[in-house]
C-alpha cells in the first residue's frame, strides 16, 4: 500500500523539523500511540493501539530515520509486531519546504502488513491509513499554530526555547 500526501504546516520549517523529531510531539499526535522511547541515534521504539475495521491490536515495534538531511528531508523504516492480528513494516519520506511563512510537508510512506489485518481487505485498510493520517496531521497542525498553548504569562519576547517546546512544559516548571 502507498500513501502520498502533502500538507501546509502552520509554522517555519526550523519548527516543524524539530517537532517532527521530538519524541513527545509525536507520541501526542499519533492516533493510539502510548509511548515512544529513544532506542539508539535516531531509533525509536513505539507502543500503539491500532483499529482497523473489526480488528484490534496493541503494537510494538521499532522506527529508524535514514538518511537526514537537516532541517529539509529524511527517510524513515518502521516495523512493528501486534500478536495475532499480524504485523506492518514499511518505509516513508518526507521532505519539508518554506511557503510564505510556513511550511510544506510532502510524504510517501510505503506499507505491507500481514495476518489477520490483511485480511481485512485493501479498501478499508486504505481508508484507516488515511484517517491515521489526517487525524495525525489534524493534532500536529493545531500543535503547530501560532499562539497554540500560549497562556496569559506568556514568554519574554526573543526567548530561546522552542514554541513546541513551551506547550509541553509544565506549569509552574522554570523555563
Amino acid at each position: 500500500m502507498q500513501l502520498v500526501g502533502e500538507q501546509l504546516v502552520p509554522a517555519d520549517q526550523r519548527t516543524t523539523w524539530e517537532a517532527l523529531n521530538d519524541p513527545e510531539v509525536l507520541r501526542q499526535c499519533i492516533p493510539g500511540c502510548d509511548a515512544i522511547t529513544e532506542d539508539g541515534e535516531h531509533a525509536y521504539r513505539v507502543d500503539m493501539s491500532v483499529r482497523i475495521g473489526p480488528v484490534s491490536a496493541k503494537f510494538k515495534g521499532r522506527l529508524r530515520l535514514l538518511d537526514i538531511q537537516a532541517p529539509t528531508a529524511y527517510s524513515l523504516e518502521f516495523e512493528g509486531q501486534g500478536g495475532a492480528a499480524g504485523f506492518g513494516k514499511g518505509t516513508a519520506a518526507v521532505r519539508l519546504e518554506p511557503e510564505a511563512g510556513a511550511t510544506r510537508l510532502s510524504y510517501t510512506v510505503d506499507a505491507a502488513i500481514g495476518g489477520k489485518l490483511a485480511q481485512v481487505g485493501a479498501r478499508l485498510i486504505e481508508a484507516a491509513a488515511r484517517k491515521l493520517s489526517d487525524d495525525f496531521f489534524g493534532k500536529f497542525n493545531a500543535l503547530m499554530q501560532p499562539g497554540a498553548g500560549d497562556t496569559a504569562a506568556a514568554e519574554p519576547a526573543g526567548d530561546a526555547v522552542p514554541r513546541w517546546k513551551r506547550l509541553f512544559r509544565k506549569e509552574g516548571a522554570p523555563s
